[in-house]
């Protein structure tokens, strides 16, 4: 079964098969709308800030109703002035210099930290467009960064987000292979001296809100189904 955890932006996908149901875990209850192949999740649901979200309860929910593979599709910055926005990137890593998250806070257990490259091949040969491989950058949000950390993150990293590392984080701590799809809707702060506001991000978004609904439903009906390693 297919997970994809994403905005507002999964829940206009124009699907009709879709049951919402609220899956309750060891870390909390999810919101998750789904039907026998696939599992659509908005991570800011209830409106809840990047830093409050409990991803411990949204990704165990995955595991609850059996999904085997997770896509996160999150809006980005970019760190580059060669990555304008409107690009579209498919990381193969991931940056995180915050607070690690995880399921296991009572036993040892050192998971390897990774992003599929099974799952993100599939993802370049649906998009072949969009730009492969690069790194995810997270920081903690709800503020955005300022432009000397854009300075500082642009040396490890092609885009920054404020999620998705930690949904990885726990996507690995479940073994279940993940997979990121991001959109960049704006510079970073101070990246071709622009100063980035979230008027703009909101903006940026809804003007490739139909590409973005295109190919979730892309996403679906190419990997729903499959069976995933």
């Amino acid at each position: 079964m297919l997970g994809i955890i994403g905005g507002t932006a999964i829940m206009h996908t124009g699907l009709t098969d879709l049951t919402k149901q609220n899956v309750h875990t060891p870390y909390g209850s999810s919101e998750v709308m789904c039907s026998d192949t696939v599992v659509l999740l908005q991570r800011h649901q209830f409106h809840t800030p990047p830093h409050k979200i409990n991803v411990r309860a949204h990704l165990s929910a995955f595991a609850v109703l059996g999904v085997d593979a997770i896509i996160c599709i999150g809006s980005t910055g970019s760190l580059h002035a060669d990555l304008p926005p409107g690009s579209i990137v498919i990381p193969t890593d991931y940056f995180c210099a915050l607070r690690n998250v995880t399921i296991y806070n009572n036993s040892i257990n050192h998971m390897t930290a990774q992003i599929s490259t099974e799952l993100a091949q599939k993802l370049s040969d649906l998009f072949p467009t969009a730009r492969y491989g690069g790194c995810y950058v997270q920081t903690e949000g709800p503020r955005f960064e300022t432009k000397h950390e854009v300075r500082y993150l642009a040396q490890y990293g092609d885009v920054v987000g404020m999620t998705i590392a930690h949904e990885i984080m726990i996507a690995n701590d479940l073994q279940i292979p993940c997979a990121v799809l991001c959109f960049v809707d704006n510079y970073a702060n101070g990246i071709e001296n622009t100063t980035v506001s979230y008027d703009e991000v909101i903006g940026s978004s809804k003007q490739t809100q139909e590409r973005t609904d295109a190919m979730i439903r892309e996403i679906i009906h190419n990997l729903q189904g499959t069976r995933h390693n």
